[in-house]
């Protein structure tokens, strides 16, 4: 048989051994990292997890919390996995050789967890893991080593399929023959690697559709920055101002309005879900400098004032404390 399903919970321990054993359940799944529940008190998390021939699944549940594998922990032979990162709930930040990724609900990011990195959650957070080794992905004559950072989406396409295919083999691996685990561990593996090819050869080609994805993905991962401009995209893409216009144009935008537009999209959604925030530091946390032109662009592109959803998701609080 494959291997049962072990929980690893923090529930009911001191903060410090809550602390302890979220670094030895990580350790004994991919390597050492530092641990730090930022302002909380206590660090509340629940990891069930499996493994399916050479591969490890993992359902995880954390409250606010900063991991790390830092650059003086770093050794070759220490973390030799690809890690594939599917977001379920609440936002993740992971920052990596000076790469900052904003991971949302529906997202997956795969990265090399040998390479020092960072992934700070500021509220409660779902996710699954799939931790891949190396040497698996070589075999399939996948690129691995120093593999940077890939963002990509489990909402449609092959990376959906991948995600549904992950839950499948979670929910069934206990009752995997050791023969059986190994065929569904090898499909398991092409499945996720498709959407990682696809977007190893969308990011080789030079041509237009592949240009206007990168920027899409720059922005999306800048937002915050009230910085945010053409400017810094054309150089980080290594393409001209005018290029850049004429790829958004032609999809009957602008860049500056793709920009806003995106921005305009998150604050909504955060003022739905966060009641405690006030509008301006909503606006401002997503590059906004002034309240009176974010609640003017906001009327403008949904046709009510962000005024009247932030008293709507009160008044809903509120009446779920009676």
């Amino acid at each position: 048989m494959s291997d049962t399903i072990h929980t690893l919970s923090t529930t009911g321990m001191t903060p410090k051994r809550q602390i302890q054993s979220w670094i030895d359940g990580l350790t004994s799944l991919c390597g050492h990292f530092d641990v730090d529940p930022l302002e909380a008190s206590s660090l509340e998390g629940r990891i069930d997890y499996t493994s399916v021939s050479r591969l490890k699944l993992c359902q995880i549940e954390v409250s606010q919390h900063r991991i790390a594998h830092t650059l003086a922990r770093a050794k070759a032979n220490e973390h030799p996995y690809i890690k594939i990162h599917f977001q379920t709930y609440g936002v993740s930040y992971f920052e990596q050789e000076g790469r900052h990724i904003e991971i949302n609900p529906g997202d997956i990011i795969a990265y090399d967890v040998s390479c020092p990195h960072s992934i700070i959650s500021p509220a409660f957070t779902r996710h699954d893991v799939v931790i891949v080794p190396k040497a698996l992905l070589r075999d399939r004559g996948f690129p691995s080593q120093r593999m940077p950072a890939c963002k990509l989406s489990s909402k449609t396409g092959t990376g959906r399929i991948a995600h549904d295919f992950v839950h499948a083999t979670f929910d069934e691996a206990a009752k995997l023959s050791a023969n059986s685990a190994v065929g569904v561990a090898d499909s398991l593996i092409d499945l996720l690697l498709l959407p990682l090819r696809e977007a190893d050869t969308m990011f080789d080609r030079v041509g237009p559709e592949a240009m206007y994805v990168r920027a899409q993905f720059f922005i999306r991962e800048h937002l915050r920055d009230p910085d945010l401009c053409i400017d810094q995209i054309s150089a980080e893409l290594g393409c001209s101002k005018r290029y850049l216009h004429m790829l958004f144009s032609e999809r009957g935008t602008t860049v500056s309005d793709y920009i806003w537009q995106a921005r305009l999209q998150n604050c909504r959604q955060e003022l739905e879900a966060h009641a405690g925030k006030t509008i301006t530091d909503v606006a401002f946390s997503w590059g906004f400098s002034s309240s009176s032109h974010f609640s003017r662009v906001f009327r403008k592109y949904f046709g009510v004032v962000p005024s009247s959803i932030h008293k709507a998701q009160q008044g809903t609080v509120a009446s779920g404390e009676h």
